[in-house]
């Protein structure tokens, strides 16, 4: 039986890598670097390539950052895909939320490895302020982390005690 709940999880991991990997190679076969569309007043597709990490966190360190960002999403990913293993029937949301991180991280791990950058293209803006493009895996990946503190807070996902 946990072997099945397992699947189920890593599923819902490689159902976020499968969109992720489709948009990112979406994005690329069809728009020029830097090209923009419009979507919205406040959101377009915007192609950029990030070197780096969140919010291009290194993004011109030379190089290195490539494998060190690559090392630790490989770590990262293995020891969510053993949580995971580890965790009770009842810890549904917990599962959601690192099986979301866990596709997220391996979507970008693919195109690091793949490309030596990530391929972003949300772009949400007000003005001339934008947040930092990103893509479908640092949705799943945001998601996840705010699904995970909702619950460790206790917001969602315990059901209520009676009083």
């Amino acid at each position: 039986m946990r072997n099945l709940s397992m699947l189920k999880w890593l599923g819902l991991s490689l159902l976020a890598v499968i969109l992720d990997q489709v948009s990112k190679l979406a994005v690329d076969g069809t728009m020029q670097l830097y090209e923009s569309i419009q979507i919205m007043p406040f959101f377009r597709l915007t192609y950029v390539r990030n070197t780096g990490a969140a919010f291009s966190f290194l993004s011109d360190a030379g190089g290195w950052q490539r494998w060190f960002f690559a090392g630790l999403a490989i770590v990262i990913s293995l020891v969510i895909a053993v949580w995971l293993t580890r965790l009770k029937q009842h810890e549904t949301l917990l599962a959601v939320a690192l099986s979301l991180v866990l596709g997220g991280a391996v979507g970008n791990l693919i195109d690091r490895l793949s490309y030596g950058y990530v391929i972003d293209f949300l772009d949400v803006y007000y003005n001339t302020w934008h947040w930092p493009a990103f893509n479908i895996a640092d949705s799943a990946i945001t998601l996840g982390v705010i699904l995970m503190l909702l619950e460790s807070f206790g917001l969602v996902g315990k059901p209520s005690q009676p009083e």
